[in-house]
């Protein structure tokens, strides 16, 4: 399994992302700055609810260009069972009912991907609750997923 294929899907939807963002944040500065956007009253405060919606616009944009650098930095290493997990690690995780595989990243955790063969794939970090319980792991060790009915998973691969 390429990890280059992961990595093709992760930039094209942070680049995706960034641009809606700041497509959003110009928009909204606009506005801000609209002469339509001037108070009328004291009480009027559609021009500061526009700036505000600005700034969060423009910090999302930042948030995901910074992903978009840590992507392009990021070295996905080819990984042995007996390797301890980090950064770039392709897991699977399974209980008696399913396995499931994640990709642990630097940023932008909870993108959904697809393997070669369509299967999902779901992005964390180590900042997840998951992520900080992998670091480290190797196969055979255990996990809890607190989300699942069977709480208790082995991990059964890294790639």
């Amino acid at each position: 399994m390429t990890k280059s294929h992961f990595l093709d899907q992760i930039l094209t939807q942070l680049q995706a992302e960034f641009a809606i963002q700041t497509k959003a944040a110009q928009l909204a500065h606009d506005e801000a700055t609209s002469e339509e956007s001037r108070p009328q009253s004291k009480y009027d405060t559609h021009g500061q609810e526009a700036a505000y919606l600005a700034e969060g616009q423009a910090r999302l944009a930042g948030e995901a260009s910074e992903s978009i650098k840590a992507y392009q930095s990021c070295d996905f290493p080819d990984y042995q069972p007996t390797d301890p997990i980090s950064i770039g690690a392709l897991v699977a995780i399974s209980s008696s009912e399913q396995t499931t595989r994640f990709l642990l990243g630097p940023k932008a955790g909870g993108l959904e991907l697809t393997d070669l063969q369509n299967n999902p794939v779901n992005l964390i970090t180590p900042q997840s609750p998951l992520g900080r319980q992998l670091i480290g792991k190797r196969v055979g060790d255990s996990v809890s997923l607190p989300a699942k009915v069977s709480s208790i998973q082995t991990i059964t691969d890294v790639q």
